[in-house]
């Protein structure tokens, strides 16, 4: 659905964007994350076409960003992380107009508008002014605006930019609805929890280069060079920190404010069942033993090294 072939965008002796590939199927929901500056947006606008690249290529359903740009404009629904609204009309009227913009026309307008303004819960605001609305329910409309022509490809800058935490997790729960449409969505954000529960392939950009680009597990697996396992034990805590740190599995051991154990094991450990083991037939009751979560956070952390343009 999207293939990117060495997409590069320079200005002046700005590298924005560096030789990019990307391969993504129908389906994936794409969480584009770096810090501001990255190239997100950058490449985002090459790949609608807003924006000319200086050397490689790009292709939406197979056709060109070249020679294709009216069909490809057809085939994507761009959000960008701020836009304008119109200060005298209603929802639906806002909607209405868009819809009109994508030649839908007669009875499916109204129509198509009920039924985006019903996925993204705003049934309820239909009548209200559209420079009235929160910000979320802003970025909400937005995301009915851009779905209404049925877009095979969604590009979603920075859509939980600005937004309190009730209005980010509203946003989030949308996204795993359109993941479910089967669309090809790319969301950018360098707000790393907001991609965690929503995506199927990561892209890590840094100094517009592309470090890091698979599916979460594998991204999690290349981010996870040492198990962590967190400890509990009901009395004895520093003495069985002491009885973990003497084994040869285990490289460090700390203890946090909580009093849990947490046992760092040496780089390819994947077997760690003799440490229960040890512990039980040391006399020790366990609490907790449980390997540590590698996050989206902590995986960003280990495979980029914190370059900005």
């Amino acid at each position: 659905m999207i293939e990117t072939r060495q997409l590069t965008k320079r200005y002046g002796h700005l590298i924005a964007v560096n030789e990019i590939n990307l391969n993504l199927k129908e389906g994936d929901v794409f969480g584009f994350i770096g810090p501001n500056g990255s190239g997100k947006t950058t490449t985002m606008k090459m790949i609608a076409t807003l924006l000319s690249p200086d050397y490689g290529e790009a292709y939406v359903c197979g056709k060109s960003i070249y020679t294709h740009q009216a069909e490809i404009r057809r085939l994507v629904g761009y959000m960008p992380d701020f836009f304008g609204v119109y200060d005298d009309m209603t929802v639906i009227e806002y909607l209405e107009f868009f819809a009109a913009a994508y030649r839908i026309s007669g009875p499916a307008r109204r129509k198509v508008c009920e039924e985006k303004l019903e996925l993204v819960d705003m049934t309820f605001k239909r009548d209200a002014m559209v420079n009235q609305l929160s910000r979320g329910q802003t970025q909400r409309i937005g995301l009915a605006r851009v779905l209404l022509h049925e877009p095979q490809v969604l590009l979603l800058d920075e859509p939980a930019s600005g937004l309190d935490p009730r209005a980010r997790i509203e946003i989030r729960n949308l996204l795993k609805r359109l993941g479910e449409l089967n669309k090809t969505v790319v969301v950018s954000s360098h707000i790393l929890p907001e991609l965690a529960d929503v995506c199927t392939r990561v892209g890590m950009i840094e100094k517009g280069q592309l470090l890091v680009d698979d599916y979460v597990d594998e991204v999690m697996k290349k981010a996870r060079r040492h198990i962590v396992l967190n400890v509990r034990v009901q009395e004895g805590t520093e003495r069985a920190a002491g009885l973990l740190e003497s084994h040869p599995l285990v490289e460090s051991v700390s203890i946090t404010g909580k009093g849990v154990i947490e046992a760092v094991l040496v780089a390819g450990t994947l077997d760690y069942s003799p440490l229960p083991t040890l512990l039980f037939e040391s006399g020790f009751k366990l609490l907790l033993f449980r390997e540590e979560d590698v996050n989206l956070e902590t995986a960003f952390l280990e495979l980029t090294q914190g370059l900005v343009q």
